[in-house]
């Protein structure tokens, strides 16, 4: 690793090193914040005494980022425009990673210190929206133009979505154990059953399921939000030093003819749809400027395009062969016929077996540029594992006893981390972002709807009030910042 970094410039290195310090603080606070919602029914409930729990709660974290995967880590990088993207500049990188880091971090630190169980998610979904707007602005692109917003809608739609089916799953998961055992013990508060047993935790069973849902909650969570953290730090290395990570330069001889394959196979597709395709791609056609330029994917340069790229990797076993402006370029041709490849899949005319064709071949254009080194996922994963470990207490007492009228009962805590547990596992299949901290306390909230235990509506207002004003607040500050870095970087 260490020979990555070598030959920069001083201050180059002294900006990389404080921009991955800065996503590792962004994943440490991630930890102690988000993390909290994992432990606080298992520590609540008395499963666990807090120290095991929180000591757990990490590993698990840890190992839920190191097995996790990239899916997610990508889909929050192409939350900006492809055009930003292939922008490779270590100014323009810098004031990027700083702005959307700083928003996220204060942010997440403010709500945290008030105890407010706020999504990190969408903080730093907020951030990102924010430099994408921001940098549209000052470069007078249309706003349209300035973040990619089909994948911020589907990010959305998730945020916005996995709340609501954590209530109602909850809550249905709750009424289901209320059927099936409705004078089981689980259906105690931990203080009845001290009071009524003069037991201090949960019936074995319970207690069991207790444990092993807030340790899959703690593992899906690294395995989500961990994502998010890798996909920061490959920001920062391709924004500051590209030369060394536009492109997987541990990429093996068959995966550099995998993704040789896959363009030759791309423009045989395009060949074979040439009705449909002919006048959107410009197929056969003469176009002015092309390759595409430096800050700009026409689809109309996608044959140039897929020439450019056949040509530069003819004969390349190792990317290492490559100077530093074809690994760059080698980037920008694969990102923009990867950008051109999801427009073609939404037009209309193609049969749904050709857009899976194109789907697989999209896999397999960005191969080696969609990756993240071991050391990356290392270090967030001890990041994120570590964080989990200090400042649980305000969250937790937030979950157990501030969102309902009454206590949370043993079924209660089961319900809730069951489901946030499963449907984050799901969110990583289809590689969506979402947030354990809405999911959870949505369905804390559910099942204590189901139990007609009552909600705190002070408390409630205050989670929703936090999940409304995130974004908007997190988008302001970050373009905020990114205008000013810029300007600083202009003058």
């Amino acid at each position: 690793m260490i020979d990555l970094f070598s030959g920069l410039d001083a201050w180059v290195l002294v900006s990389l090193l404080l921009a991955l310090a800065f996503v590792l603080a962004f994943e440490f606070i991630n930890g102690f914040h988000d993390t909290a919602n994992a432990v606080a029914t298992v520590i609540y409930t008395k499963a666990m005494p807090p120290h095991l729990a929180v000591f757990f709660s990490g590993v698990f974290n840890f190992l839920g980022v190191l097995l996790g995967g990239v899916g997610v880590a990508y889909a929050i990088v192409h939350l900006l425009p492809v055009e930003l993207l292939i922008n490779v500049n270590t100014g323009h990188g810098l004031a990027m990673v700083f702005s959307l880091l700083a928003a996220a971090i204060t942010w997440n630190l403010g709500t945290w210190y008030f105890g407010i169980p706020a999504s990190s998610s969408h903080t730093l979904i907020g951030s990102i929206l924010g430099v994408g707007l921001a940098n549209a602005l000052i470069n007078d692109i249309p706003l349209a133009d300035g973040v990619n917003w089909q994948k911020a809608i589907d990010i959305g739609a998730s945020l916005v979505f996995s709340p609501m089916a954590g209530f109602l799953v909850a809550a249905l998961v709750l009424i289901g154990l209320k059927w099936w055992r409705p004078l089981s013990k689980m259906h105690k508060t931990p203080d009845q059953r001290r009071k009524l047993d003069d037991k201090k935790h949960p019936p074995f069973w319970n207690r069991l399921v207790l444990v092993i849902s807030a340790m899959a909650v703690s593992f899906v969570h690294g395995s989500n939000d961990g994502q998010k953290g890798i996909g920061l730090i490959m920001l920062v290395l391709i924004g500051i030093v590209p030369a060394q990570f536009v492109l997987d330069l541990g990429s093996t001889t068959y995966q550099i003819e995998r993704t040789r394959d896959a363009t030759l196979h791309l423009n045989q597709f395009y060949q074979r749809n040439h009705e449909p395709l002919g006048e959107f791609l410009a197929l056969g056609k003469s176009v002015k400027d092309d390759l595409p330029g430096k800050f700009r994917c026409n689809p109309q340069q996608t044959e140039p395009t897929i020439n450019a790229l056949l040509d530069t990797l003819k004969g390349v076993s190792d990317y290492h062969s490559l100077t530093a402006d074809h690994r760059i370029e080698v980037r920008r041709y694969l990102l923009c016929l990867d950008d051109t490849a999801k427009k073609v899949g939404k037009l209309p005319g193609l049969p749904a077996r050709e857009k899976s064709d194109l789907d697989k071949l999209r896999k397999d254009l960005t191969a080696t540029t969609e990756y993240a080194p071991f050391w990356v996922i290392l270090a967030v994963a001890l990041a994120l594992g570590l964080g989990t470990m200090v400042g649980w207490k305000r969250v937790v007492l937030t979950i157990g006893e501030k969102i309902g009228k009454q206590g949370m009962t043993y079924a209660q805590g089961m319900s809730a981390q069951i489901t946030t547990a499963t449907m984050i596992g799901f969110a990583n299949i289809f590689a969506l972002p979402v947030s354990t901290t809405h999911v959870l306390s949505s369905g804390v909230a559910g099942t204590m709807v189901a139990n007609k235990s009552g909600l705190q509506g002070g408390t409630v207002k205050t989670i929703l009030m936090a999940w409304v004003l995130t974004l908007p607040a997190t988008v302001g500050l970050s373009a905020g910042l990114f205008w000013l870095a810029s300007w600083a970087l202009g003058s």
